[in-house]
């Protein structure tokens, strides 16, 4: 049996995906959160389905694609506790305007671990 890694869901991420994901996008969001307790693609840094990699310019938040010709993306962070915290999901619409420093700080409640 695989090592899980913790997922923590405090700001009710995977509650909101549940809503405004389309249906056929939510078993790939399954599959990704999957990918992200799966402690193998931790240690090997291999994350076929998500390419879970950091966001230029801003400490310690990652990108992680739902589905990246869609746009669909989730934001994380990793905590001090070794797990990873969902910060928030992100629209096809939105995604260029969270990636820039000044509105991910504006929503420092959502990425504070």
């Amino acid at each position: 049996m695989a090592d899980i890694k913790g997922l923590v869901d405090d700001n009710g991420v995977i509650y909101e995906c549940n809503k405004i994901l389309p249906d056929e996008l939510k078993i790939a969001l399954m599959e990704v959160l999957a990918e992200l307790e799966d402690n193998k693609c931790h240690k090997t840094r291999i994350f076929p389905k998500s390419q879970l990699h950091k966001i230029r310019g801003v400490k310690n938040v990652y990108r992680v694609y739902i589905d990246k010709i869609t746009g669909w993306r989730l934001h994380v962070q990793y905590g001090e506790d070794k797990r990873l915290y969902l910060c928030e999901v992100l629209k096809p619409v939105e995604h260029d305007r969270s990636t820039n420093k000044k509105i991910i700080q504006q929503k420092k409640r959502k990425y504070s671990c």
